[in-house]
């Protein structure tokens, strides 16, 4: 049973594990399979390959998958470094007993109810340090001989199930918070192409994408690992430089055609970018040029 089917929230069913272990693999190349079961796998320790669907996804320490029944797939992991794992294998059946079912559970925590809705073939997390702890002990529990040991495995297993949508929604929270991030600063550098050569501070910026300055200002050096007004100025030196270069436009007006509206700035700016004045830079470059003509 597919771990997102609506019978699932619809009707009272249980998780029940039908396969799990610890193994170390050293050199293996797993062919393509399926089974009907949910599958997690989990990287205790060193690195391999999880092949979805055709989609390679490269995991280690404390990275784990979870795989939806019926989804292809297979595990690649290198000679040179050995992985453990730990692997379950859960589907759903009809509920027993007094613990909560899944649709219970669904209807009391909308993370769940929402995890339960996602439809993805396999989704890929990074260990919070709560999961791994949980698998354990839920592995441990199924190693018992206890006959009373099912409402202990229950209460692992809806542990787990909380813990997977707690994680999951913080990554698609995080994932469209970078998407975000990525279209405003798309959006400021395509702005700043366009108008470098004006008189541009942070809150023009800022105004021109629809964003607060100083949160755009923040956005933008965490995605670029510069500043605006250091990205613009670069920017600047990189057209300054061609102006030099390919035109002839007197050396004492290029300020003024990439935004920068003194000349004593622009000609200390071009020196610390490029231990040169712009007459300098320019007089070097007609030499190569010559000499290459020559």
């Amino acid at each position: 049973m597919s771990l997102y089917q609506r019978d699932l929230v619809l009707n009272d069913y249980h998780p029940k594990v039908f396969a799990y272990y610890f193994k170390t693999w050293e050199k293996h190349d797993m062919a393509f399979h399926t089974h009907k079961e949910v599958e997690i796998m989990y990287v205790i320790d060193g690195t391999c390959t999880v092949v979805a669907e055709k989609k390679s996804v490269a995991m280690k320490k404390g990275d784990f998958i979870l795989l939806d029944s019926n989804i292809p797939h297979r595990l690649i992991v290198d000679q040179q470094s050995p992985c453990r794992m730990l692997n379950i294998e859960f589907s759903f059946i009809k509920k027993t007993g007094c613990f909560p079912s899944i649709k219970d559970l669904a209807n009391q925590n909308k993370k769940f109810a929402t995890f339960l809705s996602l439809n993805r073939p396999y989704i890929v997390l990074k260990d919070t340090n709560e999961i791994y702890h949980t698998l354990k002990n839920l592995v441990l529990e199924l190693d018992k001989k206890e006959s009373d040991k099912d409402i202990m495995i229950q209460l692992h297993l809806a542990q787990l199930f909380m813990q997977l949508a707690r994680i999951t929604a913080e990554e698609m929270k995080e994932t469209h918070t970078h998407y975000q991030a990525n279209v405003y600063v798309n959006k400021t550098i395509k702005y700043l192409h366009h108008n470098y050569d004006c008189d541009i501070q942070v809150k023009d910026v800022g105004q021109a994408v629809n964003l607060h300055p100083g949160y755009l200002h923040r956005i933008f050096k965490q995605q670029t690992g510069s500043t605006i007004m250091e990205y613009l100025t670069s920017l600047r030196m990189e057209k300054a430089k061609m102006l030099l270069a390919d035109t002839e436009i007197p050396v004492t007006e290029i300020c003024f055609y990439i935004g920068i509206n003194s000349r004593q700035y622009f000609s200390a700016l071009f020196k610390k970018h490029t231990n040169q004045t712009p007459l300098e830079y320019r007089r070097a470059f007609e030499q190569n040029i010559a000499k290459f003509r020559s």
